[in-house]
This record gives structure tokens, C-alpha cells and sequence, in this order.
């Protein structure tokens, strides 16, 4: 059986609370390995607890990379985490280190293995205009501007989708492109074929789905409702990734005196439970070339070099 550690870099995948981090972190240890975080949640500077990046002791163990490096204001995307990404490969590499990039976000890890559309970067003011008229409008004017300028892509979308319908017309406004244009022009992959190893660690669905609600618990016990009681206060655009981070919503409503604890507590462990499923359906149907396994059988991949 080959040791994860002869492979050039090891891509470590799975839904949220699957044991993923422990994985990366022991053979981080036994091959002289750099943990990359490939997890669009856990760049942010704000959300440590909530979500559930490593501790500073797990942190000061071996080198992590692209962990909390980005504020919650930024509207971080894929495209800045494959710039992001390149540049760290290339010190790793240099240094010989073993490339271990982990984390539950598939998106990122397709732009890795299969490459990336090169959509421009919107312009702040764009962006700003877009998100004044859905404030104003509401999403079904904005759905209805999409149709008129961007069939295609307004038929493609549910009419609630608020996040999606703005970036598409940001896109449209700032480039005068659709976004299916600019989706048909990909950038090669920083990972081709054949020069990793890519493991989905996929634990049994109940098992997980009890962990998931335990983890959240212990996530508001340990300091989530202080971040997110900070993060309410800077009073950033609701549609910011940051903000909505599983169980961020709920809290700041929990926060305001919209609802319980214990209802917020509900609503946030039901959203990743869901967020879970999703992350099984996309990766079984997106990325194909994961081997599937069991957290216990993963194990067995990590061996002393």
C-alpha cells in the first residue's frame, strides 16, 4: 500500500466535523508537511471558533497556511483563493515540504484540480450599486433585471436566490459579459492529474450528523457567541460570505432578541447537518477522482516515514 506521504500533495476532503483536521495534522507531523486550509469559511480572521479552524496549539504543531488571514468584510472568492494558493505552493515546494491541503469547501478544491473561469475582478463601486438596488428593490426586481440582460443565467437561478442574482449582474455590469462567458474560459490547474492524491472522508451519516450537533454546542460554550456578537457590531452587508457562516444568522438574530439561544442553537446545527448532506452530494457527483473512505480507514494511510 503507497503512503499518502510519496504522493506530491495530498488533498484531504470531507463534510464538516469528519475528522479532517486530525487527519492533516498527523501526517503533517510524520511527513514534514504544511497544512493548507481549503475551506472558504475558515480564511476569516473573525470566526476561529465557529468555524472550528484549528487551535493556536494545533497551529503551533506544524505549519498552517491560509488560515484567518482574510477580514470579514472581504467578499473572498475562489479566484482570490487559487492566487492565494499559487503562491503558497511554490514556497512549500521550494521548501520540499509535503503540500496538504484540507478542507470541505468544493469549489476550492476544483479550481485546484481542474482549473478556475477567469472572471475579472468587480469593482468595489459596481459591487456597491448592485447591492443598493437589491436593498431598495428587493431580489425580484433584480431577478427581473437579469432577465432582460442575462437570460440565460436568471433562468438558471431560483428567484430568491439573493447572493447568486447580484454576483451575476456584478459580473454583467462590471464586464458587459455574462457569466457563462467568462465560466467557458478556465485557467490550467495549479494540481493536474497525477500529481496528487485525493482522499473524501466520508463518516457514517447519524454518527456525524450527532457529532455536528455536539460540535455546535460546544462551539457556543467556547466563544462563538462572542465572535459573532462582534461580528453583529461592525454592522457589515448580510451578503459578505462571513455572514453567512453556518449558525452566524441565527446568532445575530439570537443576539438582537429575535429568538432563544436554544432556537438559534436549533436553526445553526440544522443548517450544517444540511450543509453536510450537500458537501456528500457535490463531491460524489463533481469530483469523482476522490477516494472514498472511512475516517478509521484513512487512518491507515498515515504511516511513520
Amino acid at each position: 500500500m503507497t503512503s499518502l506521504s510519496d504522493n506530491k500533495a495530498v488533498l484531504i476532503a470531507g463534510p464538516t466535523a469528519s475528522g479532517k483536521s486530525a487527519l492533516a495534522l498527523e501526517l503533517a507531523q510524520k511527513a514534514g508537511g504544511v497544512v493548507i486550509n481549503t475551506d472558504s469559511m475558515q480564511v476569516y480572521h473573525d470566526l476561529r471558533v465557529l468555524t472550528a479552524r484549528p487551535t493556536p496549539e494545533e497551529e503551533a504543531l506544524v505549519p498552517h497556511r491560509l488560515y484567518g488571514h482574510v477580514d470579514a468584510s472581504v467578499n473572498y472568492s475562489a479566484g482570490h483563493y487559487v492566487r492565494d494558493a499559487a503562491q503558497l505552493l511554490d514556497d512549500v515546494r521550494r521548501q520540499r515540504r509535503l503540500p496538504i491541503f484540507i478542507g470541505g469547501t468544493g469549489l476550492y478544491f476544483k479550481a485546484l484540480t481542474r482549473g478556475l473561469s477567469v472572471v475579472p475582478p468587480v469593482p468595489d463601486e459596481v459591487r456597491e450599486v448592485v447591492r443598493l438596488k437589491l436593498d431598495r428593490d428587493g431580489v425580484e426586481a433584480l431577478h427581473a433585471e437579469l432577465a432582460r440582460r442575462d437570460a440565460a443565467a436568471a433562468a438558471r437561478l431560483n428567484v430568491r436566490d439573493r447572493s447568486r442574482i447580484a454576483r451575476a449582474l456584478e459580473v454583467i455590469e462590471a464586464t458587459g459579459r455574462p457569466l457563462a462567458d467568462w465560466h467557458a474560459e478556465t485557467s490550467p490547474p495549479l494540481l493536474p492529474e497525477g500529481s496528487y492524491r485525493a482522499l473524501f472522508i466520508a463518516p457514517e451519516r447519524e454518527a456525524l450528523y450527532a457529532r455536528i450537533d455536539a460540535r455546535f454546542e460546544t462551539m457556543l460554550e467556547g466563544g462563538a457567541l462572542d465572535e459573532v456578537e462582534r461580528l453583529a457590531a461592525r454592522g457589515l452587508d448580510p451578503l459578505l460570505p462571513a455572514m453567512k457562516a453556518h449558525g452566524v444568522p441565527a446568532l445575530i438574530r439570537y443576539i438582537r432578541g429575535e429568538i432563544s439561544r436554544e432556537e438559534a442553537a436549533t436553526i445553526g446545527k440544522a443548517d450544517t447537518r444540511h450543509y453536510a448532506k450537500r458537501q456528500f452530494t457535490w463531491f460524489r457527483h463533481q469530483l469523482p477522482e476522490f477516494e472514498w473512505t472511512s475516517p478509521e480507514a484513512a487512518r491507515g494511510w498515515v504511516r511513520p516515514i
